[in-house]
């Protein structure tokens, strides 16, 4: 993917302004890290605009203060990511690092990033290792616990009296964690539980499981160019009009384009959708499509929240980044208003909000969208918050 080579180590200088007299000659320093290549690009290229967007609504300014971000594209290897994490850290000495996409980079950036006393601002990853006992103080979410947005399907297989279930993830962290919170609710059958390498594209072998298994339903966290391939090659196959499909990030907003008709009516978990009516919300999506040709999808929101939350502490502190400790307070505040409505920063850093049950419809220009069928859960703090102990 070419534009992901292009953004990878760019700094992008956002100017002019000035802030309060302590930090009126510094800007601040943000370092993007997001998956701008393999299939899972098109959620870190959703991530960047409603990164670049939310920026732009600021004049290019946080806090008041100028701004100076350097993007890199991890590749989607926790190696890689590792170690350029560390040069935003050592090299630009950035104060804040946001990303990741992937749970298993976000496991890998971790400890440099709290090592460092450097604030890490997850618009995306967010895995069940960092809630509980391992929760960090330089660790915040505008996304929400892996688990959470699985359960949703889990507790609508269970409400709508699916008996059999077929289970389909990658094998690494955040399909482990769907997996987990799909079963949180769910007491059915599971027929199988397939951890599928990451990055696979070819699902015949499963398509022929689930014909031949004849589940009630199926689940699926195929994220990106996996998902863009499953549900092509699962309606092909004539299993959608049999066999419904409960899924979280299989059908949204970055697949979408590429799946078109073949997705419609599918279902999906999430924390957000495009036609949520909320009066910010609109305009987002109004400036997005505007902007992108594109409608957002949920990584486009999240990665717009995480601005507006670096901005709201960044007012609160007045400026003045060197008291870690009171910057950590603005930013589990969360004072600002988040696209998806209700929301607050529980004290692991995750989010407390809403989460529904969406499904793949068409909008009046002819563009594709998840739009909101229900409400499932509300004001909904994490499993893992108990164990942890800040």
């Amino acid at each position: 993917m070419k534009i992901a080579s292009l953004w990878a180590g760019v700094a992008l200088a956002v100017c002019t302004g000035v802030a309060g007299p302590a930090a009126a000659q510094e800007k601040i320093k943000i370092g993007l890290i997001l998956t701008l290549s393999t299939p899972v690009a098109a959620n870190g290229v959703q991530s960047k605009n409603g990164f670049d967007l939310a920026l732009k609504e600021l004049g290019g300014k946080i806090g008041g203060r100028e701004v100076e971000v350097f993007v890199a594209d991890d590749e989607a290897k926790p190696d890689v990511a590792a170690t350029k994490v560390k040069g935003l850290i050592d090299r630009d000495k950035v104060n804040f690092v946001v990303g990741p996409i992937l749970s298993n980079v976000l496991g890998a950036i971790i400890k440099p990033v709290a090592d460092s006393q450097t604030i890490l601002i997850s618009p995306n990853a967010g895995s069940s290792a960092l809630a509980g006992k391992s929760c960090s103080p330089y660790f915040f979410s505008t996304s929400y616990q892996n688990d959470q947005v699985h359960q949703i399907s889990g507790k609508v297989a269970q409400s709508r009296g699916y008996k059999k279930m077929y289970l389909m993830a990658p094998n690494y962290q955040a399909g482990k964690d769907a997996i987990a919170g799909f079963k949180i609710d769910y007491k059915g059958e599971i027929l199988e539980e397939n951890y599928v390498p990451l990055n696979t594209l070819d699902f015949q072998s499963e398509l022929t499981k689930i014909a031949d298994m004849k589940p009630d339903a199926v689940f699926v966290f195929l994220a990106g160019g996996m998902g863009v391939n499953f549900v092509k090659q699962y309606t092909q196959a004539g299993l959608a009009s049999r066999i419904p499909v409960l899924s979280s990030f299989t059908v949204d907003e970055a697949t979408l384009p590429a799946q078109g008709e073949a997705a419609l009516g599918m279902q999906a978990g999430s924390n957000w959708a495009p036609d949520l009516k909320t009066p910010q919300n609109q305009k987002f999506v109004d400036a997005y499509v505007k902007a992108y040709n594109a409608v957002p999808a949920t990584y486009a929101m999240q990665a717009y929240d995480a601005i507006m939350l670096i901005d709201s502490a960044v007012k609160a502190v007045k400026g003045d980044l060197s008291n870690k400790a009171a910057l950590q307070a603005a930013l589990r505040k969360a004072d600002f208003v988040s696209l998806r409505g209700p929301f607050k920063i529980n004290r692991n850093g995750f989010p407390i909000q809403d989460f529904y049950l969406t499904k793949v419809g068409k909008r009046a220009d002819g563009k594709f969208e998840t739009q909101i069928v229900e409400k499932v859960f509300e004001n909904y703090a994490d499993r893992y918050v108990g164990e942890c102990p800040l």
